[in-house]
């Protein structure tokens, strides 16, 4: 019998009508899904800011000469994390066929890390500068510092007249705005939403994860025997959900389900997860349960999967005490092992990614680089995109610091997904 209880399942179904994203492999979804079939990973060298000083030189970094549009306004004024967001979000409409005066009564809600926080080192290195005898920096710097930035500036993008929420709960951020999207719309609090996730590169992050040791000299290699950490990437990902009423109503065409979503917390540790992965299995569990769907009906999984040795370890475990013996027959991938881990948009990305996968009838791979854990037995997509028999319900799995877990389910729209 489908869920944990049937009695809960929701009764509107939501559909996801737009995607949009901002990574390392180009500005837009289509480069995204270009980039991930071809296995090979977008992390290497780079220069938003000088690296020299610490431990590791390699992340995955967006080109800013590709960039299509810079927003409207004062370029101070909107940080880079911004401009991802909007960016993603209106590739989201655009496929969604949303136009201008279409938001309304559209909420928005967006995870990120650490917002602007690039222009504000940018700033107090200049300040430092000038307390030397340098030129004083601008305040506009600081102007969208805030981590809610990418959120707000995506409701100004596109005239959205609905909350505008933040979720900032580290890696999870960008998956848990999903979920409070999919809730707002199911209950009818907006006709639609717009949720997703953006964040930059910037010196906070890159160096507190490198004073952590958690970051590879190489780009990461998730579920790996040789894996010593994980990869950090920049970049966005927007997408649209609505009822699939509405939908259909105005000619749209429903590119995936959002199934179920749920999310917990370990309440075990600063940095480190539960090493049984208890609280990873609980949301895995409450999100199955919230789609009204068996274990055994998950296709594919697009697991966390940092690459660091305790993340991975502990993301096994959850998967193992969710599927049972079918932990080492469903096919693995891990999105971050080709565009780094974008932090609070990592969620959002990583669903991105599953609903092409959906839609196209396989499963990304990851670079074939190093020999599979064998403590770890999981099935894993290395080199080639594979075509499993079916490809109809996906498992899309956030865990972060704190303890924070979050999962998505995603289906298939038409054939035999359910709530066509």
């Amino acid at each position: 019998m489908p869920g944990a209880d049937s009695g809960s399942a929701p009764s509107r179904t939501v559909v996801v009508t737009g995607l949009g994203a901002v990574t390392a492999f180009g500005w837009g979804a289509d480069a995204l899904w270009r980039g991930l079939n071809s296995g090979r990973a977008a992390i290497g060298g780079f220069d938003r800011f000088d690296s020299s000083g610490y431990r590791t030189h390699v992340a995955a970094q967006v080109d800013l000469a590709e960039e299509p549009l810079r927003p409207r306004g004062k370029p101070r004024r909107v940080s880079l994390a911004d401009r991802f967001a909007i960016a993603s979000a209106r590739e989201a409409a655009a496929q969604a066929g949303l136009g201008a005066g279409a938001f309304a009564r559209t909420g928005v809600y967006f995870g990120s890390s650490t917002g602007g926080m690039l222009e504000s080192e940018v700033f107090f290195a200049a300040l430092l500068a000038a307390l030397g005898g340098g030129r004083a920096p601008a305040v506009d710097l600081l102007s969208s510092q805030q981590y809610n930035g990418p959120g707000d500036a995506v409701a100004r993008a596109l005239g959205a007249g609905g909350p505008v929420q933040t979720i900032s709960a580290a890696c999870a951020s960008g998956a848990m705005a999903i979920g409070d999207a999919l809730r707002a719309v199911r209950c009818g609090a907006v006709e639609a939403a717009v949720a997703g996730g953006s964040d930059s590169l910037c010196r906070l992050t890159y160096g507190g994860f490198n004073s952590l040791r958690s970051v590879d000299e190489r780009p990461c290699r998730p579920f790996r025997a040789e894996r010593v950490g994980l990869s950090i990437g920049e970049g966005a990902a927007a997408l649209v959900l609505e009822p699939l009423e509405r939908a259909r109503a105005r000619g749209a065409r429903p590119l995936a389900v959002a199934a179920g979503e749920a999310a917990t917390c370990d309440a075990h540790h600063m940095t480190s997860p539960h090493p049984k992965g208890a609280g990873a299995a609980d949301a895995m569990r409450r999100a199955l349960a919230d789609a009204s769907l068996d274990a055994d009906e998950i296709d594919f999984i697009n697991a966390h999967g940092t690459g660091t040795p305790l993340n991975d370890a502990a993301e096994q475990a959850a998967i193992a005490a969710v599927f049972g013996d079918r932990a080492a027959e469903i096919p693995v991938t891990s999105t971050k092992a080709l565009v780094g881990h974008l932090l609070g948009a990592a969620g959002a990305l990583e669903a991105v990614a599953t609903i092409m996968c959906l839609r196209a009838g396989e499963v990304h791979p990851m670079p074939d680089t190093g020999t599979p854990d064998p403590a770890l037995q999981l099935r894993l997509v290395l080199g080639s995109p594979l075509r499993p028999e079916r490809v109809r319900h996906a498992l899309s799995t956030s865990l972060a610091f704190g303890g924070a877990n979050a999962a998505l389910v995603l289906s298939r729209f038409g054939d035999d997904a359910r709530g066509q």
